[in-house]
């Protein structure tokens, strides 16, 4: 597995160096994990850009609804070889499983609106899309976060659900520690080395 530890960037320019990892990762036959934060912004997914939203949304072709990024949030873009799309997303979601296990075994993840939830607060979203067998997009987990900007909208439209991070569930790890714990989980799950 081969890490990519970039800076915080723009959505916009962030999908484009994704997407140009994408290409090699065909070429190469290897899995390119990415590690980034995103500038305050709110991204819809390719099934719901004909809704209206109240704030300003940017079109993604990943899956799932509106999610909402800011520093302080983690993403892991996988550009992973995936014969079988869903083996690969057992994987995944097992992956985070262990590292939230770890953390507090309050947190669980709901299959029916997929990610990572405590009690009826949303702690992580997963939104994938698969081109010529390897996968773009991945997961945004809240460590750290502007809550109040986060909370302008419900996470991915779901009604009843807010959204909340490690730090105001009082599980205090640094951004660079989860991405540690998540790397070890994803090196496991994927019998991967790096």
């Amino acid at each position: 597995m081969i890490v990519h530890r970039w800076e915080v960037t723009e959505y916009e320019e962030g999908i484009k160096k994704m997407y140009k990892i994408h290409k090699k990762a065909q070429i190469d036959k290897k899995n390119h994990l990415i590690l980034t934060q995103h500038k305050k912004c709110f991204t819809v997914g390719k099934d719901e850009w004909d809704k209206q939203w109240s704030v300003e949304t940017i079109k993604s072709d990943r899956g799932g609804s509106i999610t909402c990024h800011s520093e302080g949030q983690n993403i892991y873009y996988f550009c992973f070889q995936t014969p079988c799309a869903p083996h690969f997303f057992i994987k995944v979601v097992s992956s985070f499983k262990e590292f939230f296990d770890r953390l507090d075994k309050r947190i669980v993840y709901k299959k029916e609106n997929p990610g990572f939830y405590l009690r009826d607060k949303k702690l992580c979203s997963l939104g994938f899309r698969y081109k010529n067998g390897v996968s773009l997009h991945g997961v945004a987990l809240n460590v750290d976060v502007d809550l109040n900007f986060h909370a302008q909208i419900n996470p991915c439209n779901l009604n009843g659900i807010s959204p909340t991070s490690l730090a105001n569930e009082n599980i205090h790890i640094s951004c660079s520690e989860v991405n540690n714990f998540v790397i070890s989980s994803l090196v496991k799950n994927f019998d991967e080395s790096v």
